[in-house]
């Protein structure tokens, strides 16, 4: 007899989407909001979902394989909902998987490194790729989310992206919410995640999905600078 084989709650998300479901413990029912973070390699995608759930950050870089997801209980308007976080790799040879982790999406993060200059050219490419992808109903009106990350890089002295001109990129693409953040120092990672939830909550339809209240992942201090939230 072959031994049994372990099956990871993002396979069973491949290979079985229309089921996947994240089960929280609790005693209230909650609602799922699906948000998803992207940007090149390098960014801080993990640093900062990892600041905002965990609390955490690691000096120590590890590129993300495929894709990876936390999640968070947030209240908001005296409701409760669990926050889905998907922290996508930002290597070109992961981009196909992109289909099937951007279906379902309330709402998109974009993140781009204030130190490097590429990093903010590929935003557009990032923010093109999702909305064919998700191919969501409303695309005009589908909220994204921008966060310069690593503002705390040599006390600021190396960055190449002002924060006027990626305000003014976000104003050309609808006034999309901007956030400077720090995911090693924390700072703004609150704020930014705040809005994050505040807009992934009014894209989500009346339709509700609620969860069970048991764990079962199987197939069945600065002045803050923000704009937009």
């Amino acid at each position: 007899k072959g031994s049994a084989r372990f099956t990871s709650p993002i396979e069973n998300y491949l290979e079985n989407p229309k089921f996947f479901r994240v089960r929280i413990h609790g005693v209230r029912r909650r609602m799922l909001l699906k948000v998803i973070i992207l940007g090149d390699s390098g960014v801080g995608k993990t640093s900062l979902m990892n600041q905002y759930v965990n609390r955490k950050f690691s000096n120590q870089y590890k590129a993300t394989i495929g894709a990876d997801l936390l999640t968070k209980e947030v209240q908001f308007e005296d409701r409760l909902f669990t926050l889905q976080i998907w922290d996508t790799a930002g290597q070109e040879r992961f981009q196909s998987l992109g289909v099937a982790f951007y279906r379902g999406a309330d709402c998109c993060v974009l993140v781009y490194d204030v130190n490097v200059m590429k990093s903010f050219d590929n935003l557009n490419n990032w923010r093109e790729e999702f909305l064919i992808q998700a191919s969501p109903s409303d695309p005009d009106n589908f909220p994204f989310v921008v966060l310069g990350n690593k503002v705390d890089v040599d006390g600021g002295n190396s960055r190449v992206v002002s924060e006027k001109k990626a305000k003014a990129w976000c104003a050309s693409k609808g006034n999309i919410p901007y956030f400077e953040t720090s995911a090693k120092e924390g700072f703004n990672v609150e704020a930014a995640f705040q809005c994050i939830a505040k807009n992934a909550f009014k894209n989500e339809p009346e339709e509700e999905i609620y969860l069970p209240d048991t764990i079962d992942v199987a197939g069945g201090s600065r002045q803050q600078r923000s704009s937009g939230c």
